[in-house]
């Protein structure tokens, strides 16, 4: 019994040091170090290293590319994976330091996004540029993705008009117009869907493509005429959880406004114009001649009485602060296992006010102002090897912050800057008086007055987007098949009219005549403000409001058969959208494309979209709109072998290709319309309203309109030398689009026709021009690398047919010119002299007031007298001919440094501010005057009380638009170091960066174009960007 029990004691015991044994040695895990760098020796960020098999092991490589993880064993595989660079993996065995230097995976790192998916950049045979978030990130500071675009792609004009918070986004071209009056924008897709550009927040785009050909866009149908725009938002990939914080602060400035001369040098140069005029007014204008001790007390007042009756005001100091502040915080978190995938973000922007804050003691505070919050959730989920689910979740909620009922048209706030006169009033006297100006209030408005009493009211834009995407390969059909359903649904909801308003509630204001001291009151000495101003819970806008439903079912095939890869895509979708109450709008395309590569070396493609639009007839409603191109890469050629260690690579690429385009015009223009209101008159002695309230014909149908056709052609070269030293790209296009649609106010119809016309296929319109994209990259040793980036773009359109009235002179014509071409009086000189006044031609009103100084302007059509027929085509269109960009950067351990200048040529704005208008004081100060005595003068001088004929001007308001900025700069540190990781961070930059810093230009102010407010009225200043941040991962 002993010996048993001694036994099983001792069977125990072994056991028992059997399994410690065996758990220490599964517990016991081997611990590997090791380096991620890139061919040159620089460091790999943030390389994922993992066992393979187990996606839960998972670690990131540090700010010096270093990594350390555990193995189970020495049988064990490392997986290294790095976006862009080929993923690697190593046997453990019996090595416990790993050097891994990654290589550029030209499978991967160079993967273009194009309609529809994805294609290797090698074998792109279409014209397509594309940037990154590295690139976008260096923009951090501006308040929209569109303004982060200007300059960074070949064929990608912006140009910009305010820099109202929340309203900066600029307007954007591609290459050039060539429709004469339909909508010359790009078509922008979110994550394949069209979606506006405005809601997208920087930190979330993963890239940007703009498809510019007809190979490129031809998929995308009529909606791709103009150009597309991909942006690509960020997705999770398989790893640990990465969590991105990015906040920066952004001063803002005003760049640049008009300059007007002061109270003193207005009246100087007043005075000079009234010695002028007494040669043709005689005493009329000599009231408003003024001694030199008078101007004087208007720049040197003697007390402040003479303060409030001579004023010298600075409107510009007087509304806008020096400064004013905007903030953007993002954070988002990424990550996944070989189950799910995700990426969330949250993100926040302010956007502060540039006017100074005139609360009046009124309970608000009014101005301009906007804040904006976004959330997104990108989700994959792989439900079995071959299945996957995606969703994207997207929410925006944007607050608009003006004055009540100024959300469009606001110039009465920034009206003073143009056209108040520094003498006009105070916009507040020293006894705390609203100040008018007692002549005519109109012309010299108080924009202090105005906005400390303007209300306020909020406007609210929210957007809630959903994708549902389901992926199905279909490798048990035949190898390399997939098939993908997309469902889409998007609301977008505006609120307006939230806040208070205090209109028709003005306060007292005075005026102190200067001549005599005497106070004149608007409204009385007695009179007694209103406070009582009411509040507004807000309303939805039901005419903005949009709703839109798409769907998607794709077919993918792509197959490798040795050198050759083949490839094929089919979808179909379908749009369902409306805004306010109209009835759904509807858009259905049937799209192909077919591909084919052999060896990298010669590439085929053809692309189709078969289109239906409501706006054409039964037999014109659905069209077929084809495309192919074709690419040679020569250094792949066996006879180029012996130089491609000079040549890295040379791909030539052509493509021709038909797009439809239907954006012109109404709904339904094949057939008549009617509208229901309005009264018909009824006959007699007395015509009278009938008491009917009757349908009326709103629109003459045209049974035959059809689609307007752009048939595009495109020759491009591909390049890079010496080892990647130098890379680009040289394009050749050239753009005929034919039975353009022409509205009512392009046709040429009698004016007896007794109704507006209809739309017909009758325009034609040439475009054509050149882009040029050169890179250079040199990596001095592993921490030192430079860098330079240029690209131009030049384009140009000619209208060849527009239905222009038979009888009107070539010059006046649409065709023959550019679309939108400038026409203007044309000067040539100056009426020096007697002989040269009886020598002008007539002019058609107040010629008897023509003088010496003025200009000589040309009798065009030579008729004997100025009229508007004599107005002809000058310089060019406010779209630039020519764009080119610069960016150099430089890198220096973590240090790196950037700057881009950006310019425009061929560029023609009209700044129409007149000096003296409306017998008013203001002077802008245009560049010095001519008269007889000073013949080498570039102006003549303005008028008081003398009235010129609308010609005199010539072509003083339109000025050469071209210009060169110091668009952005950037100096930014990227941290290492043991307190680094001792914060548990994988990554720590601080950046300081600016945009639009710097500007060389004829034009009296920063504005680029004129669509948000007219050449006369101005704009929100734009303004100048000082950014202060920091972007942080752990």
């Amino acid at each position: 019994m002993v010996k048993q029990t001694l036994i099983f004691k001792r069977t125990a015991m072994l056991f028992a040091l059997t399994t410690m044994c065996i758990l220490g040695a599964q517990a016991q895990k081997i611990l590997i170090k090791g380096n991620v760098a890139d061919g040159t020796g620089e460091p790999l960020i943030g390389a994922t290293v993992k066992v393979k098999g187990d996606a839960t092991s998972g670690v990131i490589s540090d700010m010096d590319g270093n990594f350390q993880i555990s193995v189970p064993s020495e049988k064990s595989t490392i997986e290294i994976t790095y976006i862009g660079m080929e993923s690697q993996s190593m046997k453990v065995g019996k090595k416990r330091q790993f050097k891994v230097v990654m290589t550029d995976d030209n499978a991967l790192g160079e993967v273009v996004v194009v309609g529809y998916g994805q294609q290797k950049k090698a074998s792109v045979v279409g014209s397509i540029s594309q940037t990154d978030a590295k690139t976008l990130n260096r923009h951090a500071g501006v308040s929209s993705l569109g303004q982060a675009l200007t300059g960074n792609l070949p064929g990608v004009v912006t140009f910009s008009s305010t820099g109202m918070p929340g309203e900066e986004d600029p307007k954007i071209v591609i290459r050039t117009q060539t429709s004469i009056n339909g909508e010359n924008s790009p078509l922008v897709l979110v994550d394949g869907v069209e979606r506006a550009m405005n809601t997208v927040d920087l930190s979330s785009v993963e890239s940007i493509s703009v498809l510019k050909d007809a190979s490129a866009t031809a998929v995308y149908g009529v909606k791709g005429g103009n150009g597309v725009i991909l942006i690509t938002t960020k997705r999770g990939k398989e790893g640990k959880a990465a969590v991105h914080v990015k906040a920066n602060a952004t001063m803002k400035v005003v760049s640049k406004l008009p300059e007007k001369y002061d109270s003193y040098d207005t009246f100087r140069l007043l005075n000079r114009v009234v010695e002028r005029e007494l040669n043709i007014s005689k005493e009329s204008g000599w009231g408003s001649y003024k001694p030199m001790d008078v101007i004087d007390k208007y720049r040197n007042p003697a007390n402040a009485d003479e303060w409030d009756r001579y004023p010298n005001v600075d409107w510009q100091k007087e509304l806008f602060n020096n400064t004013a502040m905007s903030y953007n915080a993002s954070v988002d978190v990424s990550g996944g296992t070989k189950l799910v995938k995700y990426f969330a973000a949250f993100d926040f922007a302010h956007e502060g006010d540039l006017f100074k804050d005139f609360t009046s003691n009124r309970g608000y505070n009014s101005g301009f102002g906007y804040n904006r919050i976004n959330m997104r959730a990108n989700l994959d989920f792989n439900l079995t090897k071959t299945t996957q689910f995606s969703t994207n979740l997207f929410g925006s909620n944007g607050v608009r912050h003006f004055p009540w009922g100024q959300g469009s048209d606001a110039n009465a706030y920034w009206a003073s800057v143009y056209h108040a006169a520094p003498d006009a009033m105070r916009p507040i006297y020293s006894d705390g008086t609203y100040g008018f100006y007692g002549p005519r209030k109109a012309d010299c408005p108080n924009s202090v007055m105005s906005l400390s009493r303007s209300g306020n009211e909020n406007k609210t834009n929210t957007q809630i987007t959903t994708d549902f995407i389901l992926t199905q390969k279909l490798d048990f059909v035949t190898k390399g098949l997939k098939f993908t359903a997309k469902l889409s649904f998007d609301n977008t909801m505006v609120e307006q009219s939230r806040g208070i308003s205090d209109k028709y509630m003005d306060p007292a204001t005075k005026w102190i005549n200067p001549d005599t001291g005497e106070v004149k009151w608007e409204q009385g000495e007695d009179y007694h403000e209103s406070t009582a101003w009411t509040v507004s819970g807000g309303k939805v806008n039901t005419g903005a409001t949009y709703r839109r439903l798409y769907y998607l079912a794709q077919l993918d095939w792509n197959r490798k058969f040795g050198n050759h890869e083949v490839g094929a895509m089919g979808v179909f979708n379908r749009n369902q959208y409306a805004t306010g109450s109209e009835f759904k709008r509807y858009r259905e395309d049937w799209v192909f494309r077919a591909t084919y590569n052999y060896a990298m070396r010669y590439m085929l493609e053809l692309n189709g979209c078969y289109n239906g639009s409501e706006k054409f007839g039964p037999d014109y409603r659905f069209k077929f709109f084809p495309s192919a191109s074709l690419g040679w890469t020569i250094t792949e050629e066996p006879f180029m072998k012996n130089i491609k260690k000079y040549v890295d690579m040379f791909k030539v690429r052509a493509s021709w290709g038909r797009i439809g385009d239907d954006s012109t015009g109404g709904r339904f223009l094949y057939t008549d319309q009617y509208a229901y209101g309005g009264t018909t008159l009824l006959g007699g002695e007395a015509t009278y309203d009938s008491p009917y309230t009757i349908y009326y014909l709103s629109q003459i149908g045209n049974p035959s309109v059809h689609w307007e056709t752009s048939e595009k052609r495109n020759l491009g070269f591909d390049f890079g030398f010496l080892g990647g030293l130098f890379t680009g790209s040289f394009d050749l296009f050239k753009d005929k689009r034919t039975e353009v649609l022409l509205t009512k106010d392009n046709r040429a119809i009698p004016s007896y026709y007794g109704m507006d016309a209809a739309v017909a296929n009758l325009g034609s319109v040439d475009a054509h021009g050149y882009e040029l994209s050169l890179k250079f990259n040199k990596s001095w040793n592993r921490n030192l690398r430079t860098w330079a980036n240029f690209n131009m773009t030049h384009a140009t359109n000619e209208i060849k047919f527009a239905d222009d009235a038979k009888l009107k002179p070539n010059y006046l014509r649409k065709a023959g010119y550019a679309i939108g071409q400038n026409h203007s009086y044309i000067d040539h000189g100056y009426i020096s002299n007697w002989d040269d006044l009886y020598a002008t031609p007539e002019q058609i009103s107040h010629n008897s007031e023509k003088y010496t100084g003025d200009y000589i302007i040309s009798d065009f059509n030579g008729d004997g007298k100025i009229n508007a027929d004599d107005k002809a085509p000058y310089q060019y269109t406010s779209i630039p001919a020519n764009t080119f960009s610069t960016t150099i950067g430089a890198e220096w351990k973590g240090l790196s440094v950037t700057v881009q200048f950006y310019g425009v040529t061929d560029v023609t704005r009209e700044v129409n501010y007149p000096t003296f208008e409306r017998e008013t004081h203001i002077a802008f100060k245009e560049g010095s005057y001519y008269t007889p005595v000073t013949p080498t003068g570039e102006l003549s001088l303005p008028r008081w009380t003398t009235v010129a004929d609308d010609s005199n001007a010539g072509t003083r308001y339109y000025y050469d638009g071209s210009y060169l900025r110091l668009k952005n700069a950037e100096i930014a540190y990227t941290f290492k170091g043991a307190w680094v990781k001792k914060m548990r961070l994988n990554t720590l930059r601080v950046y300081l960066n600016g945009d639009n810093l710097l500007l060389w230009t004829n034009m009296p102010d920063d504005r680029e174009n004129n669509f948000s407010g007219n050449s006369a009225n101005g704009a929100y200043p734009t303004v100048r960007r000082f950014n202060l941040g920091f972007d942080l991962t752990f």
